[in-house]
């Protein structure tokens, strides 16, 4: 009865797993078709050809390709900034001990209930008085931050004995060098949680660059997605190979960050 119950777990779990790639294998499948076949066929492609990448390729309006870049720099950089900034953050909330430490966290905490629509006005308004509309900087700086992304990792850095940071200190260690060398590696699997959960929010952002992101070549990929659908709407194996184009850095960053996200979501799990 073990053993029959252990197969007939393993072929349940294979059916839940091919039936999740289902989805990502038409859609692959999709864009190896002619236009005028693409809804003709299911889960193949009796012609397969590659007409679609190549016209995605020499797109002018919008540069679809210049749109690929310009998502992976602002998405790699802000989350090398969020990381760097939140887990500072939460090292500080975690660690130390300061006069309005509560009333700072409650506040912060407050923040979360707020909705992310009601702040794109006074957002834009900011980095208009600033001067940093349809600008990188402007993009950066505005995602620098995330009150979500310290408190998690606050709560993973409370589980780092103060004992391992007092004898750091005793061996001459500066406390940023506390924060670098022996917080962080022992937070990696929310380190690894984090940084895909990151990706990913900015990765399929639309709204926010739509406004702060005016000019053609600063557009990002959603962006440039969302203008395919409205100039080219009889061109849908065109639309469906710039999805997968869009779809496949996320889940290639998945695969590799895999262990990390998962150890990450149940590092709280158990104690012991």
């Amino acid at each position: 009865m073990k053993l029959f119950a252990k197969i007939l777990t393993y072929v349940l779990l294979t059916i839940a797993a091919l039936s999740a790639l289902i989805p990502m294998w038409e859609l692959f499948t999709s864009t190896l078709r002619p236009s005028d076949k693409v809804f003709s066929e299911y889960l193949r492609a009796s012609n397969p050809t590659l007409q679609n990448y190549k016209d995605l390729w020499e797109l002018q309006n919008p540069n679809y390709i210049r749109s690929l870049f310009n998502s992976l720099f602002l998405a790699c950089t802000g989350v090398i900034l969020q990381l760097f900034f939140c887990s500072l953050a939460g090292f500080a909330l975690a660690k130390y001990e300061f006069k309005g430490k509560k009333i700072l966290m409650a506040v912060q905490l407050l923040t979360v209930f707020i909705p992310g629509a009601v702040t794109l006005g006074p957002g834009y308004q900011l980095m208009y008085q600033l001067g940093l509309v349809d600008t990188y900087l402007g993009m950066l700086i505005g995602s620098a931050g995330n009150v979500f992304g310290i408190f998690l990792f606050r709560q993973a850095m409370l589980a780092v004995p103060d004992e391992l940071m007092n004898a750091a200190r005793i061996d001459g260690c500066t406390e940023f060098g506390i924060y670098w060398n022996i917080v962080m590696p022992i937070v990696r699997p929310m380190t690894g949680a984090f940084c895909l959960l990151t990706f990913m929010g900015s990765w399929n952002a639309l709204l926010w660059p739509s406004m702060m992101l005016q000019s053609q070549h600063h557009h990002t990929l959603p962006i440039a997605l969302s203008s395919l659908v409205g100039l080219y709407s009889q061109k849908y194996g065109m639309t469906m190979a710039g999805t997968f184009v869009m779809v496949l850095p996320v889940v290639v960053l998945f695969l590799v960050l895999q262990k990390e996200f998962i150890s990450g979501l149940t590092s709280g799990a158990v104690k012991g």
